[in-house]
């Protein structure tokens, strides 16, 4: 049985994270792309777990790694997500708020 990555230690997740990204090289070499998202989304929840929430704050912007074009405006955190909505450069805000994990945040970002 699997644990979850909420009773990990912070030495566990650097090894879990370790051993999925060469997972996620061997998925990628043999070109199984559905198999490599899932590995990279698994990377980033255990990642989540070492990101101290309290270094984000709600209604601020951060950049969103891995999306160049748009920033995240929190709405409200609950564990390691923040859930909130998506800006593109046009500063126009999607309308679906959704959850993220915090290990997707980048720097702060002035409105």
């Amino acid at each position: 049985m699997e644990r979850r990555y909420s009773t990990y230690t912070v030495g566990e997740l650097r090894k879990e994270i370790s051993k999925l990204k060469e997972q996620a090289q061997k998925a990628e070499q043999l070109g199984n792309v559905s198999e490599y998202e899932i590995i990279v989304r698994k990377m980033q929840m255990a990642a989540a777990y070492m990101v101290n929430p309290d270094e984000f704050k709600k209604g601020e912007r951060y950049e969103l790694l891995g999306d160049p074009g748009h920033t995240f405006e929190i709405t409200y955190k609950k564990g390691v997500f923040a859930w909130g909505h998506r800006i593109n450069l046009l500063n126009q805000k999607v309308e679906t708020e959704e959850a993220i994990p915090m290990s997707l945040l980048g720097q702060k970002v002035e409105a």
